[in-house]
């Protein structure tokens, strides 16, 4: 609420529109059927995962369309709603990881990625997303 009132008042239009998508997320899963009027901070987090996501993928179409206002739009509330999520894995750190977990479940051949995703997107929950670590887990599966 804070960060809101601060844009406001500098008229920050990508910053308000980031932060009031961000709390219309968060009323309505509060007000979902069987929330209780609370959201717990791992629910948060997959919220603000799920509004990036949205945001990348309508991003993705706009550059496609070559429509490059409504991408920048896209592109600045990425970034506002980014600042609320926990730090992201770096490709390197991620790779590392990921080597890490192929080795403790004994995965070694393609057919073995299901395993390897079970483990690997419980624990990079809010550090990476799901596709990049899919994409990784395919690449070192088939090396």
């Amino acid at each position: 609420m804070a960060e809101l009132k601060t844009a406001m008042l500098a008229k920050d239009e990508a910053a308000l529109r980031g932060l009031r998508a961000i709390k219309a997320a968060i009323i309505n899963a509060k007000t979902a059927e069987g929330a209780k009027g609370e959201i717990s901070d791992d629910d948060e987090i997959k919220l603000l995962q799920k509004l990036v996501k949205s945001r990348k993928d309508s991003l993705e179409i706009y550059q496609q369309q070559n429509r490059p206002e409504l991408a920048k739009k896209e592109e600045e509330e990425i970034a506002i709603i980014e600042k609320f999520l926990p730090k992201q894995l770096s490709a390197e750190e991620l790779k590392e990881e990921l080597k890490k977990i192929i080795s403790e479940v004994g995965a070694s051949t393609p057919a073995d990625m299901g395993k390897v995703m079970g483990v690997a997107s419980k624990q990079f929950a809010g550090k990476a997303d799901g596709k990049t670590i899919s994409a990784m887990v395919k690449e070192l599966l088939a090396s």
